[in-house]
C-alpha cells in the first residue's frame, strides 16, 4: 500500500486576474517540474483562447515532487481552477478531488465577488483553505486591510497569512511547506477491497478515444487491468494510465490518492458521465464515490451551421466538445429560417461566446448563434406545467395561465462612489436592492435580486463600464418567479421568422421589437415592392418599418402629349407591383441574421 501521508491534492482558487495562473507557474518553476527553457507564462493554460484573454477555462491538473524542510519528498496533485463566474462548475469538479484549497487574494484589489462564491464552494465541500495574499510588491498593496477583509467577509483567520508576489517569486517555498502543513493527505478506507476512481473530467483524442481525468480514491488502476462505469453499467479494457508533469506522462499505475488520467478506448463520447465512478471488474464496487451536483444550464441559445452541408461535421463537433466541457448541453432542432441544428445551454454568457468560438477554431465549424434565452416554467390553463427554454415552443396564450422566470441573487462588490449608477442599472433591468455591506471605508457589497433574462446578455459589460471596470459581480440561483412575461415574434411580409422569436417582459417588449426591425430594414435588401417588417405580440403589432421598393421611371420616354398617358403608364406599374407583391418572397440574406443575433442592443 504507497504512504499515503506523502501526498497533497490540492487545487487554487480565485477571482479572475488575481494571479492563480502566475503562482502555479512559480511552484512549477520551484519544484523542478519544468525547466527553465520550457517555462512560459500561463504554462497550464494551453489554449489560445486562454492565452489571448488572460483566464483560465480548464481546470488543468499537474503533479509535482517537492522536497520539504521535513526531509520528505511530497507528491503534489495541483489543479489550477477557472476564476469566472460562468465557469464555476469547472471548481466545482476540481474541489471535488481534492482535500485542500489555496485562496489566492490580490492585496492591492482585497475581497471579490467570485473570492467569496469559490471559498462558499470550498469550504461546502468540506476542504482545508491555506489564504495567500498575493501582489504584496504592488505601490498600491495593503496586506493589513485586505487581512481584515477577508476575516470579515469570509471568517477565515489570518494571523498566518502567506504573504506572496507569484510574478517575481516572493514567498513561494512558504506557500509550499503550507500545503504540507495543513492541507491532509487523501485516505482510504482499509476494509474495501475494491478499486474506485472518480471521474472529474475528460477530453477527446482523435486516436484514443475519451481520455477521462481520474482521481483514484481506492485500490489502484494499471494498463490491461478490465474496469467498468458504474453509471452506464459498460466494461472496458485500459489501455494507458498516467500523470500530468504538466504533458501527459505514461507511468505504470497509478495509486490510491493519486490524480491522472486514464485511456481504455472509449469511442462514443455520450459512455463518458462526469462524477461517475470507475471501478475494476475483478472485487467490483457497488457504491459510487459522492461526486458533485450537476449543473442546469441557464443560457440557451440555437446553433446552427452557416451552410447546410456541414451539419453532419458540426453533430460530431459538439460531441465532442461536449466531452470535454460536461457543463454544456445540446439537443437536436430546426428552424425554417436556419435549417437544421442544435439548441445549445451554458451557464452564461462568456462560457456561450467561448464554446461558439472553440467551434469556429478547433473543429472548422463556420456557426450563426440565435439570440439567448433562459428557460421559463409555464403553467397552463389545464393545471399542467412545462419547461419551455425555446420561445417557439411557448403554447398558445389563451392556454397560459402564468409564466415564471428564472432569478438570481446578484452579489455585486463596488467602490462607494459607483454605487448611484449601478442602482440605476438594476432598476433597468428590474432588479431588486435587498442588502448593502460596507466591507471597508471605499467599498461596499450589495446583494440584490435580478431576473436571469435581464442580466444573460450585457449586464456585466454595462457593470464594468458604469465603475470603470472596479466592480466584480457573482450570482445563485434562487427559483421561479411569475412575470408579465410574452413572446414577441418578428415578421417579415406577414411572415414569422422563428429565429427572431423572443420571450420578454412586456414593458420591454417594444423597444426590443423597434430595434430589432430598425436593424433590419438595413440588413434586407430593397425589393421591386415594399416589403413591411412588424414586430408583433399574438396579433397585436407594436413596433413597424417598411423597406420602400425599387421604382423604375415608366414615364422617362413619354415627351409631351396628354397627361393621360403618363396616368395610365403609372396604373399600369402600380398593378404589376401589386401583383408582384401578393406573390413574391423576401429572402433574409445568411449575414443579416449574423449581424442582427451578434448585436447586444
Amino acid at each position: 500500500m504507497p504512504d499515503l501521508s506523502l501526498i497533497r491534492n490540492f487545487c487554487i482558487v480565485a477571482h479572475i486576474d488575481h494571479g492563480k495562473s502566475t503562482l502555479a507557474d512559480r511552484m512549477l518553476e520551484f519544484t523542478s517540474t519544468v525547466s527553465a527553457r520550457e517555462m512560459e507564462d500561463q504554462l497550464l493554460d494551453d489554449m489560445d483562447l486562454e492565452r489571448e484573454r488572460g483566464i483560465t477555462i480548464k481546470a488543468h491538473p499537474v503533479t509535482m515532487d517537492y522536497k520539504a524542510k521535513d526531509g520528505k519528498t511530497y507528491q503534489f496533485n495541483l489543479i489550477d481552477t477557472p476564476g469566472h463566474v460562468d465557469f464555476s462548475y469547472e471548481v466545482t469538479r476540481s474541489l471535488a478531488a481534492c482535500e485542500g484549497a489555496i485562496l489566492v487574494v490580490d492585496a492591492a484589489q482585497g475581497v471579490e465577488a467570485q473570492t467569496v462564491a469559490n471559498t462558499y464552494l470550498a469550504t461546502g465541500q468540506g476542504l482545508t483553505i491555506v489564504p495567500v495574499l498575493n501582489k504584496i510588491d504592488l505601490p498600491n498593496a495593503d496586506a493589513a486591510r485586505v487581512a481584515r477583509e477577508v476575516e470579515d467577509v469570509l471568517a477565515i483567520p489570518m494571523d498566518d497569512a502567506l504573504l506572496v508576489s507569484a510574478k517575481s517569486g516572493i514567498g513561494i517555498e512558504e506557500v509550499l511547506e503550507a500545503v504540507v502543513k495543513y492541507i491532509p493527505p487523501p485516505t482510504t478506507d482499509p476494509e474495501t477491497k475494491s478499486t474506485r476512481a472518480l471521474v472529474f473530467d475528460s477530453v477527446y483524442d482523435s486516436f484514443r478515444g475519451a481520455v477521462t481525468y481520474v482521481r483514484v480514491v481506492d485500490g489502484e488502476l494499471r494498463p490491461r487491468d478490465r474496469i467498468r462505469m458504474l453509471s452506464t453499467n459498460i466494461a472496458y479494457e485500459v489501455k494507458e494510465v498516467g500523470i500530468f508533469d504538466p504533458k501527459p506522462r505514461k507511468v505504470d499505475k497509478l495509486k490510491q490518492g493519486e490524480v491522472g488520467y486514464m485511456a481504455a478506448g472509449i469511442r462514443d463520447p455520450g459512455e463518458v458521465k462526469i462524477g461517475d465512478t470507475c471501478t475494476r471488474t475483478e472485487n467490483q464496487a457497488t457504491e459510487p464515490l459522492p461526486g458533485f451536483e450537476d449543473v442546469r444550464p441557464m443560457v440557451f441559445s440555437g446553433v446552427y451551421p452557416v451552410d447546410g452541408s456541414d451539419y453532419e461535421k458540426l453533430t460530431k463537433s459538439i460531441e465532442k466538445l461536449s466531452l470535454n466541457d460536461s457543463s454544456f448541453v445540446f439537443q437536436g432542432e430546426s428552424s425554417v429560417a436556419l435549417g437544421f441544428g442544435f439548441r445549445c445551454g451554458f451557464l452564461g454568457l462568456l462560457h456561450m461566446e467561448i464554446i461558439t468560438e472553440r467551434l469556429r477554431r478547433e473543429y472548422d465549424v463556420d456557426i450563426i448563434t440565435t439570440y439567448p434565452g433562459v428557460s421559463y416554467h409555464v403553467t397552463l390553463t389545464n393545471g399542467e406545467s412545462v419547461t419551455v427554454d425555446n420561445p417557439v415552443e411557448l403554447p398558445p396564450v389563451t392556454s397560459i395561465d402564468k409564466i415564471e422566470e428564472p432569478m438570481l441573487k446578484v452579489y455585486i462588490i463596488s467602490l462607494n462612489e459607483h454605487i448611484g449608477d449601478i442602482l440605476s442599472l438594476l432598476r433597468d433591468r428590474r432588479g431588486e436592492l435587498t442588502d448593502t455591506e460596507s466591507l471597508d471605508n471605499t467599498r461596499v457589497m450589495l446583494t440584490c435580486t435580478v431576473p436571469l433574462n435581464e442580466i444573460v446578455v450585457d449586464f456585466y459589460d454595462r457593470l464594468k463600464t458604469l465603475s470603470r471596470g472596479y466592480a466584480s459581480m457573482d450570482y445563485e440561483m434562487m427559483g421561479y418567479v411569475e412575470g408579465d412575461l410574452v413572446r414577441m415574434d418578428i415578421l417579415v411580409k406577414d411572415e414569422i421568422v422563428d429565429a427572431f422569436s423572443t420571450i420578454v417582459h412586456r414593458k420591454h417588449a417594444e423597444a426590443r421589437g423597434r430595434s430589432i426591425c430598425i436593424k433590419l430594414k438595413d440588413e434586407i435588401p430593397r425589393q421591386n415592392f415594399a416589403v413591411k417588417l412588424q414586430a408583433a405580440i399574438g396579433a397585436k403589432i407594436i413596433a413597424r418599418e417598411t423597406i420602400s421598393a425599387f421604382r423604375k421611371d415608366v414615364t422617362a420616354k413619354c415627351y409631351g402629349g396628354d397627361v393621360s398617358r403618363k396616368r395610365k403608364l403609372l396604373e399600369k406599374q402600380k398593378a404589376g407591383k401589386k401583383k408582384m407583391k401578393q406573390f413574391g418572397k423576401v429572402s433574409i440574406p445568411q449575414e443579416a441574421f449574423l449581424n442582427i443575433l451578434k448585436s447586444k442592443d
